[in-house]
């Protein structure tokens, strides 16, 4: 049956494909199809049957059906932490780009609606490309020219006339007052000088009366200064405008820019005069000197920059500029004024602090937040600053109100948040102050509290201040509590976060509590008498430590991960697959650990023996899971992996013999030798030093060896671990003091032999003395 159904199927696919291209070469047939030709039906009917024909069709139809397919999209590269789509990972991160995102774009566009370039862009073009913009550009050059030279040279005549008045004035002007004293009635005279002298609260009721009384004083000449000071202002305006109401004043264009300019200037002369009425030497708040000039310094550049920019964009406007371009203008003059309020916050903010923060004798939480307030009031001066300039550019609807609101409810929720802070921690630091009754049972406890103090004192402090921060947010109208219901990121947050703190909380008090319970034991252990369980528990702490801490670690990290979103599973394998790969590319590495844990657990070794390791001699410092650290006698220490350790030589296990052997001559009589050293161990155990170190009498085990030189006598002495050498050098100083008082000759390992040879016959005739002839 399949047979046959496949060759049905490749005729009709055959045929479509026919009638599709016949449909592209000749016209369109109305149904869709056009009529096989004989001739091309025999020639699709040869194709069917040729098997190799019918493999090359079936091959085209393939790559055609691959090629006009949809495209298969492109696979993802896998993270190399792969976080679940519905995991706290990806949507935390998912919310944070959204809203990176928004916030640019609302950036963007508030940025494009305060500056309106190309509204300036385009006026400049034009204005340079119109001759009617050109002419009357020169026009108002000259009359303006003309105005002010005419304006200028009036002021500066009655500025001169003045300056004498001015100066007058000055000099009149009172720098001190006192307030006249008060007569004092006769029938009640003063009892005591206690009685004359004013409190404290009436010495500062009398200094403000005496300030008050001064600026009434002052106000006249002030006034008076202030006035002569405006008449020069006042001429020029008057010669300005009259100008203006001659042929100078033609056309309104003219008249109108010109009239601008000649108000900024007056305006600002103005402000400025009103500024030293206020505030100088002279002035009606007398400050001092430098104080004043500091004042009038900026006072000319804020009004000046002010001033200036407006009549700026006034002329501007009258000019051809687009409303969006001199509404932009005006906000980037009022933006460079607000800034200089910055700067000005910022170079008086040291003085301010010192006025705001509380004195050294007060205490409180009220003197804490004073000194808080002053070291970062100018922070919060310059935010109003700013967004005061952000409500008036952006031209928010009741910001001002809104702005109050906010302003009040941030300092409000920061106070409230501060103190919740200040009175929190010093509930924990209460807390963390444990009875001496405590101390004495867990006399390491309040070291490892403090441990943990400042990080809980943080961990309090950012919750308070997370929770306060999404009270700001409430009060500026971001409704963020919706944030934490159920099923938001901020619910999913906080159910992490307490997830993990929880597993944080419990993995600290394991790791303290094992440690706690390690250090006690090896106390109990050392006060019971038990030094070598103690010492053994000891080399075993620094591997169980760092066992658990690996173990909790691993623990904390896969709860945080699984937490957040990862899936733990690919980590899992990864870290299985890491730990085979080492297995096998570290075998010394894993004999060492394997064969330290084997000589650890069967005790071979501790902290404090006598040992020799691979040839090395020492005292053992520290053993780990991997090395054996010695000391040697001369300092040196010697690092020792346990995959080179064959044999170990341990000399502190309880007991330790001292060797007794010694060389005595042919002659000698062992009998008494061996007396004489039974009676010196005697004598050693009789005494104080040696009679702890000594387990039993000498064990004199006889005549080891004999020959025509010496006789060795052998034996040993049983002591303690810590008395062999002592003993052994003490018996051998004694031996040799006790032979040579008995005379009893040691004999010399070293064998000298004398040979004597009899001189020939020759010689000894030849050496014998002649007689001499008779």
């Amino acid at each position: 049956m399949s047979q046959k159904l496949v060759p049905a199927l490749l005729a009709a696919l055959f045929l479509a494909i026919s009638s599709l291209s016949c449909a592209r070469a000749d016209a369109p047939a109305a149904n869709g199809a056009a009529a096989l030709s004989p001739d091309e039906a025999k020639r699709a009917l040869d194709t069917l049957q040729d098997d190799k024909k019918r493999a090359q069709m079936i091959d085209t139809l393939r790559a055609i059906a691959t090629a006009s397919g949809p495209q298969q999209p492109a696979p993802q590269p896998n993270s190399p932490i792969p976080l679940s789509a519905d995991g706290l990972g990806a949507q935390l991160m998912l919310t944070v780009s959204e809203e990176i995102g928004e916030i640019s774009r609302e950036i963007a566009g508030i940025a494009r609606t305060l500056t309106h370039f190309p509204a300036f862009y385009y006026w400049i073009v034009r204005t340079a490309n119109d001759p009617a913009a050109y002419n009357l550009l020169i026009e108002i050059a000259w009359k303006l020219a003309l105005v002010l030279g005419c304006a200028l040279s009036a002021e500066w005549v009655i500025f001169r006339l003045i300056r004498r008045p001015v100066a007058f004035l000055e000099g009149r002007v009172p720098q001190t007052a006192r307030l006249p004293a008060p007569a004092l009635p006769l029938a009640d005279p003063p009892s005591s000088v206690a009685d004359v002298t004013p409190a404290p609260e009436m010495q500062e009721r009398r200094h403000s009366l005496a300030r008050v009384w001064q600026i009434m004083l002052r106000l006249p000449f002030v006034f008076g200064r202030f006035v002569l000071e405006l008449l020069p202002v006042l001429i020029f305006v008057g010669v300005a405008t009259a100008l203006l109401g001659t042929e100078i004043g033609v056309p309104t264009t003219v008249r109108l820019v010109i009239l601008a300019v000649v108000n900024a200037y007056a305006f600002s002369r103005g402000l400025i005069c009103l500024v030293r009425a206020l505030a100088g030497p002279f002035g009606l708040f007398p400050v001092r000197a430098e104080t004043a000039a500091y004042v009038e310094i900026w006072a000319r550049r804020i009004v000046g920059v002010g001033i200036s920019g407006i009549a700026f964009a006034n002329v501007a406007l009258l000019l051809g500029l687009h409303r969006a371009g001199y509404a932009a203008l005006l906000r980037m003059v009022m933006l460079v004024v607000h800034l200089f309020i910055a700067v000005i916050i910022l170079q008086c903010r040291r003085q301010v602090a010192d006025a705001i923060r509380a004195p050294a004798e007060r205490q409180g939480i009220a003197a804490r937040l004073r000194n808080r307030v002053a070291g970062g009031w100018h922070y919060l001066a310059i935010a109003l600053d700013l967004a005061l300039w952000a409500v008036w550019a952006l031209n928010i609807r009741n910001g001002y109100s809104l702005l109050l609101q906010y302003f009040v409810g941030t300092i409000a929720v920061a106070l409230v948040a501060r103190v919740v802070i200040m009175l929190t921690l010093s509930l924990i630091d209460r807390g963390f102050r444990i009875k001496p009754e405590i101390l004495q049972r867990f006399p390491g406890l309040e070291i490892r509290a403090n441990r943990y103090l400042p990080l809980l004192r943080r961990i309090v402090s950012g919750v308070i201040a997370f929770i306060g921060f999404v009270a700001v947010l409430e009060v500026w109208g971001v409704d963020a509590i919706v944030w934490f219901y159920g099923g938001q990121i901020g619910s999913r947050l906080i159910s992490a976060v307490v997830t993990i703190g929880l597993a944080v909380l419990i993995a600290a008090a394991i790791w303290e509590a094992s440690n706690a319970l390690l250090d006690r034991q090896i106390n109990t252990l050392s006060r019971d008498g038990h030094y070598a369980r103690a010492a053994r528990l000891r080399t075993f702490q620094p591997m169980l430590r760092t066992a658990l801490l690996c173990l909790i670690a691993t623990i904390v990290g896969l709860t945080a991960l699984s937490e957040i979103g990862v899936n733990v599973a690919p980590l899992l394998a990864g870290a299985g697959i890491v730990g085979i790969a080492i297995g096998f590319g570290s075998q010394k590495l894993v004999q060492d650990l394997i064969t330290g844990l084997f000589l650890l657990l069967e005790n071979t070794v501790q902290v404090g023996d006598s040992v020799s390791v691979s040839g090395l001699s020492g005292v053992v410092e520290n053993v780990s899971i991997r090395t054996i650290r010695l000391r040697a006698g001369d300092g040196a220490v010697h690092i020792v992996p346990f995959s080179a350790v064959t044999t170990i030589t341990n000399a502190s296990r309880g007991a330790g013999n001292a060797s007794v052997s010694v060389n005595v001559a042919y002659k000698e009589d062992t009998d008494r030798a061996g007396q004489i050293l039974k009676d010196i161990v005697d004598e050693m155990r009789r005494e104080a030093d040696f009679r702890a170190l000594i387990r039993g009498d000498l064990e004199l085990w006889g005549v080891d060896k004999v020959d025509g030189a010496m006789v060795s006598i052998v034996g040993q002495i049983r002591c303690t671990e810590a008395g062999r050498w002592p003993v052994q050098r003490e018996f051998n100083r004694r031996m040799k003091l006790r032979f040579q008082q008995n005379g009893i000759e040691v004999a010399s390992s070293v064998q000298t032999i004398l040979m004597h040879i009899a001189p020939p016959a020759d010689s000894a005739a030849n050496l014998t003395p002649r007689r001499a002839a008779g």
